[in-house]
């Protein structure tokens, strides 16, 4: 990926960020500042800016000098997105994970203000420079080239078709996406395409595109995955601050196979002692709704995530704390996260086994558990590109 960087001029969409930094000297790997005021930042899941743990020097911010600028202040404490031009010139990522059941996947944005505070993707932030917690949530970098590069790709000769995903990192239908449309922008070249194509979105946005998912659907060439963590709203608020609220994602469900579109339900991330006794509720919920199947993870706290999601529990639920990071513990053989294939996205031990059991059993009762139909990968149309070029055959 090419980043042009802020001291080469990189180009910005409107941004607010008129904090004035100081620079410190930070000396380790993963150090962050606890000192954050209660909900300081509103409607922020993170109220952290961890260090970047491949940097050795770090910005902190300083507000002696603007303790009484009530203005500037009311305006720190609400911090907008700040949208940066990602100028990556490939659009399609490979995976060979075995815990992943997709190969290919799409993200047309990097970081995202929905601002979860659960979101494994966090530490990818630091690759470009910035932090997994505020910076993951405000600072947006967008890919306007998109669509024309996903369409190159598939233009390739080499390209043998198979489903492509939106997005396995930071969701492809986040507040962004209402301003700068790059997910329906490949979602258009996907449908002249005849392309094969999987979602996953916990944002009722999906159902703005319904114009080319229904017809896609019918030649079977799309699925969507909903992601409901609760049917809290308070939880969801605070939690997953900048998400559609449960209501609206079941709504979206219903919508959605209302359309014809194949529905499925992630349960994720399923956060022991605090939402895993929501499952029975949540799987009955979504059969209601339509949804096909339903699949679930297990909380993972890997690198920076773990001081932001641990600042959050510690923020909005302080009683429940303890009790809820010693079950964590206990899913993952006493750690916080394991990272081996096979246990890190379903958990371990008595508590992952009883998780396991609960959603199966509640899956199977309410019949969430069909397959979602077959893609049809033989209809592909290799789009014509004009680069200058004549085609030889």
């Amino acid at each position: 990926m090419k980043l042009v960087r802020l001291d080469a001029k990189l180009k910005l969409l409107p941004s607010v960020d008129r904090h004035r930094p100081r620079v410190a000297a930070f000396e380790g790997k993963c150090g962050c500042d606890m000192s954050a005021e209660p909900s300081r930042f509103k409607g922020r899941g993170s109220q952290l800016n961890p260090a970047n743990r491949f940097e050795r020097v770090r910005v902190e911010a300083d507000w002696e000098h603007i303790e009484g600028d009530e203005e500037t202040l009311a305006e720190i404490d609400r911090p907008r997105p700040e949208y940066l031009i990602d100028q990556s010139q490939s659009i399609v990522t490979e995976n060979d994970s075995p815990d992943i059941p997709f190969r290919y996947g799409v993200n047309p944005y990097r970081g995202c203000a929905h601002g979860c505070a659960y979101c494994y993707a966090r530490p990818y932030h630091e690759y470009l420079g910035m932090n997994a917690g505020l910076d993951f949530e405000t600072k947006i970098l967008i890919k306007p080239d998109a669509a024309a590069l996903l369409r190159k790709f598939l233009a390739r000769p080499a390209w043998v078709p198979e489903p492509i995903t939106f997005s396995g990192v930071t969701d492809c239908y986040q507040p962004a996406e209402r301003k700068f449309r790059l997910t329906r922008g490949c979602l258009e070249v996907c449908h002249e395409a005849r392309q094969p194509l999987g979602i996953i979105t916990k944002n009722a946005l999906v159902t703005r595109d319904l114009d080319l998912l229904a017809p896609m659907a019918a030649l079977r060439l799309v699925h969507v995955a909903i992601s409901v963590t609760t049917l809290d709203p308070e939880l969801a608020r605070v939690m997953e601050p900048r998400t559609s609220a449960p209501a609206a994602r079941l709504r979206t469900v219903r919508e959605l196979t209302a359309a014809g579109v194949p529905t499925m339900v992630m349960v994720a991330p399923i956060i022991p002692g605090l939402n895993d006794s929501e499952v029975p509720a949540i799987l009955k919920a979504v059969a209601e709704a339509g949804a096909l199947t339903a699949a679930y993870t297990v909380l993972r706290l890997p690198l920076t995530v773990r001081p932001v999601f641990l600042e959050w529990l510690e923020r909005t639920r302080p009683d429940s704390r303890p009790r809820i990071e010693a079950l964590i513990r206990a899913s993952r053989h006493g750690k916080l996260n394991e990272s081996e294939f096979g246990q890190r996205l379903r958990g371990s031990g008595p508590i992952g086994e009883q998780i396991s059991q609960l959603f199966k059993a509640f899956r199977q009762k309410h019949g969430l558990t069909k397959k979602l139909p077959e893609y049809d990968c033989t209809q592909f149309l290799r789009p014509e590109i004009d680069d200058g070029q004549r085609r030889l055959f």
